[in-house]
């Protein structure tokens, strides 16, 4: 370095003029050369790409072959050759591959125990650590490992393994190991290099197995992800595991009861305290209201979700995938080592070339085993025909002069038999030959040598037949794996297809919107203002002016709007029932128009305006109506002296549904005075489903808890208690319900009810009746006005059939079974019924009825419907946009004109 900086000294001095005074022996030079200068940038350059490409290829990619990394490939190694059937101490093991991994003992040991907790090729004793929990294993001096039998039945064979000095030149580490199964997608992999990473799933064991077997076989096949945490997965957008694809993993949450939900299962690549972390952090950010969460994780994964007061557990469990990590994305990256360079793959190319792999290893492991035949074939011909033919008797063999004058004479004397051997003989078979104890000579059986010489044949005979059918085999060694090991790998991460679970549905109203009307502010933060309505800190808040304009923005503590507001809600995306009811004047001289429209989607802060946009138009008339309502308007026009008629009438059902960019309708073309409301109207949109969540005991439209059926304005809600009374109501999402509910659902009059009681005022004699329940939002008891009167069963089956049991003093007597249909005829609910029997009655039970009533057309329609409920959660799915629309109103789209823009 010295020399170097002596060196450059020279140069720079060299450039410089001689300065006065300087020597007069100075004589200027030529410059130095450039080309012999090394640029600082290029430099670093090569070493960047040396670096990177050692990471690569010998730290973080696994090659395609072994589906190893090179940490692991010696880690496996090591325990090899360390292997005695015994368990080893993890230290042990971490020291002797230090001899083949040249980073030291920390990272050697934190693959092994990566490797253990696999499960699959390492047999652990001692605590490896809980990958549920995220637990870390105890001190390499107090765990233990060995090889499992799977790993050395499938991974090792020391003949068909190429070798290659390790990093010290003192020894021999295999280049990759001869694995026969797919171990990369088994175990799955990942890893950060410079530049690019991979990430490989985990498989199933027994799916691999088929799937090997249906590549051979030229069939088709499909591998999906199976995680070791168990859960659930989406795998609609896997992309055969290729870079670019995505998966959806949710944990398995289920409901203890309607106050705890209870996680079962977590998403891979999450332990329960990350997952409890990110629902205290939602319910920080009051996402969803829980009031403690338990960890009670062990063997197997139990979090106890215990809900706030009041709070829905179907409402909370979708909002627990949507802001907590019990659902989330991973995206896979199929990256592997091959032709020494890093590959982009799927999983399905990994798959055949490990089956492709496994067969050339099948095929040498036969061809290895076939020349050691052949060999033993070959010498034991030649020790019986040396034998037999006593040439070791001969003299010129016992006098021969040296070694090579008798190997001669063997070779002379076996010259007639040569072509009964398999290969040529050569001076090493005759030196053999010639080492042959004469103990063995003397014990020599012509018959087993014979034997053992057509036992060799046979096996060489099959030998040849499976490289024959060598796709055959290798199949059989999948289905062969499968039958010995797949009990051990069961399927825990089960397959589904996931809804998409919108944020700001299950989103928690915890917040709450004002506006300023005078100042033009809106938010969450003017609690002194006008109250708007609950909402949440997600929510998108959609605006609408005087003069038509509108847009959506996000909600937020204060935000400046502006004036003239007429209309201010929460947004909901894809509300297709919500319409809008607006007259409009066209510029300030315009014609007045009428129309109807739903804003599905929007830009947000985007601004859009539902007049043709003439300069001075003006809404004079807005209505929101979250169900289609279309109301009836009086319109009072400003008076002229040729006016003949002051007064107009508009219904809105009258008027078609049409997009937000639409003219509408011509409404009148003289100046309005003023508009009224003459009468509420109702929904035009056709019936609204409608769900009860019997954990709040509420009505929702959101699809939580148990649907009750499509809702039309004029029905009504069926409401009957444990104690007997029952009354209807409307379904209004306001309404609230008792916790003693028997039976909630939508009201039909003509259904039937059976009921069987204990009537207090026939001395507790057992009473049936057949009757139908009235439409009264007045609370009604059809167990009658005595408080002690027994209720026993409530049935709604058209044929019911109970069975009497008889007790105490009447415990002799047969069962009595009764078919109430026959028995009594349907009365008004106030009738008392029919007496059953005045014997001691211990137990009465429904049977299951003999006759099963006919199906009506609107039975069939809602099974229908119901089917396809489940089947499609999108009714609209595939149909166009107007068609909908049509299928709303009900009507001919008789103005193309006006369409939707």
């Amino acid at each position: 370095m010295d020399d170097e900086i002596k060196d450059n000294y020279a140069q720079n001095a060299e450039t410089e003029e001689p300065s006065e005074g300087a020597h007069s022996d100075y004589q200027p030079v030529d410059r130095f050369d450039a080309s012999a200068v090394k640029h600082l940038s290029g430099m670093y350059q090569n070493w960047f790409l040396d670096y990177a490409s050692y990471v690569i290829l010998e730290r973080a990619v696994p090659h395609i072959e072994d589906g190893l990394k090179p940490v692991q490939r010696r880690i496996l190694h090591s325990m090899k050759r360390m292997d005695d059937g015994r368990y080893n101490k993890v230290a042990n093991i971490v020291g002797h591959t230090m001899q083949f991994h040249p980073h030291g003992d920390a990272s050697i040991g934190d693959a092994l125990v990566q490797l253990g907790q696999k499960d699959l090729l390492i047999d652990t004793q001692g605590n490896w650590g809980n990958i549920l929990t995220g637990s870390s294993a105890a001190a390499p001096r107090y765990i233990e490992a060995r090889l499992s039998k799977f790993a050395l039945e499938t991974v090792f064979n020391p003949k068909t393994t190429e070798w290659q000095l390790s990093y010290d030149g003192r020894n021999k580490e295999p280049i990759t190991l001869p694995v026969k199964f797919p171990l990369l997608l088994a175990q799955g992999a990942e890893g950060i290099a410079v530049g690019l990473s991979s990430k490989i799933l985990p498989h199933n064991f027994n799916e691999l197995c088929d799937a090997a077997v249906s590549c051979l076989r030229g069939e088709e096949f499909h591998v999906y992800p199976d995680f070791p945490t168990g859960g659930s997965i989406d795998v609609s957008k896997y992309n055969d595991g290729q870079r670019g694809g995505t998966v959806k993993v949710r944990a398995k949450i289920e409901k203890q009861d309607n106050k705890t939900l209870v996680i079962k299962d977590i998403p891979f690549s999450k332990t329960s305290e990350t997952l409890i972390d990110s629902i205290t952090k939602a319910v920080e950010k009051n996402k969803i209201k829980v009031r403690k969460v338990e960890d009670l994780t062990a063997a197997n994964v139990e979090i106890l979700v215990h809900l706030a007061p009041g709070v829905s557990s179907d409402k909370t469990l979708d909002a627990l995938y949507a802001f907590t990590d019990c659902e989330i994305n991973i995206s896979p990256n199929c990256c592997v080592i091959e032709d020494n360079k890093p590959k982009f793959l799927t999983v399905s190319d990994v798959l055949r070339q490990s089956a492709r792999q496994t067969m050339r290893l099948m095929k040498t492991e036969l061809e290895i085993r076939r020349n050691e035949l052949m060999e033993q074939l070959f010498f034991s011909s030649l020790e019986k025909i040396f034998i037999e033919e006593r040439i070791y008797k001969e003299r010129r063999f016992e006098q021969a002069a040296d070694m090579d004058a008798a190997c001669s004479f063997i070779d002379e004397k076996l010259t007639p038999f040569y072509p009964q051997f398999v290969r040529e003989v050569r001076k090493e078979d005759i030196l053999r030959l010639m080492e042959i104890k004469m103990q063995r000579i003397l014990k020599f059986n012509k018959d087993k040598a014979d034997e053992l010489i057509a036992r060799i044949k046979e096996e060489v005979a099959g030998i040849d037949r499976d490289l024959q059918n060598l796709v055959e085999i290798t199949c059989n060694w999948f289905i062969y794996l499968k039958e010995k090991y797949g009990s051990e790998h069961p399927r825990l991460t089960e397959i589904k297809n996931f809804e998409t679970i919108e944020a700001v549905k299950v989103a928690e109203a915890n917040e709450k919107l004002y506006i300023n009307r005078a100042d033009g502010f809106i938010g969450t933060a003017l609690k002194r203002d006008e109250f708007v309505c609950n909402c949440s800190d997600i929510d998108d808040i959609i605006i609408f002016y005087r003069d038509g304009k509108y847009k959506v923005i996000r909600v937020a503590d204060k935000i400046f709007v502006g004036k003239n507001i007429i209309h201010l809600q929460v947004f909901k995306k894809n509300d297709k029932r919500t319409i809008y009811n607006a007259v409009y004047r066209d510029g300030k001289q315009g014609f007045y128009y009428i129309k109807r429209f739903n804003v599905t989607s929007m830009t947000r802060d985007k601004e859009y305006d539902l007049t043709q946009g003439t300069q001075g138009s003006r809404v004079v008339y807005f209505t929101a109506n979250p169900n289609g309502e279309a109301e009836t308007i009086k319109i009072t026009l400003d008076p002229s002296p040729k006016m003949k008629k002051l007064f107009l009438e508009a219904d809105f059902s009258n008027i078609l549904i049409k997009g937000r960019a639409s003219k509408g309708n011509l409404l009148t073309k003289n100046s309005i005075h003023r508009i009224g409301l003459k009468s509420h109207g109702h929904s035009t949109l056709g019936g609204r489903k409608v769900w009860f969540d019997t954990d709040v005991r509420r009505l929702n439209y959101d699809e939580h808890g148990r649907l009750l059926g499509e809702f039309n304005d004029d029905d009504s809600i069926l409401v009957v208690l444990d104690n007997g009374e029952f009354y209807t109501t409307n379904f209004d999402l306001n309404n609230h319900y008792e916790d003693n509910i028997l039976r909630i659902e939508k009201w039909d009059e003509n259904k039937v009810w059976s009921a069987v009681l204990f009537d207090a005022d026939q001395q507790g004699y057992p009473y049936v009746k057949r009757f139908l329940m009235e439409a009264t939002r007045k609370h009604q008891n059809y167990l009658g006005d005595n408080p002690e009167t027994i209720p026993v069963l409530l049935t709604d089956e058209p044929y019911p059939r109970i069975k009497v049991t008889f007790g105490s003093t009447d415990a002799f007597r047969d069962p009595l079974e009764i078919d109430v249909e026959e028995f009594i005829s349907v009365k008004g609910f106030k009738a008392k019924g029919k007496r059953i029997s005045t014997w001691n009655v211990a137990k009465i039970e429904e049977l299951k009825p003999l006759k099963v009533a006919p199906q009506t057309d609107e039975t069939q329609a809602d099974k229908a419907e119901e089917t396809a409920d489940t089947e499609d959660l999108d009714p609209d799915k595939g149909k166009s946009e107007q068609q909908i629309r049509d299928e709303i109103t009900g009507q001919l789209n008789l103005f193309d004109d006006e369409t939707d823009a």
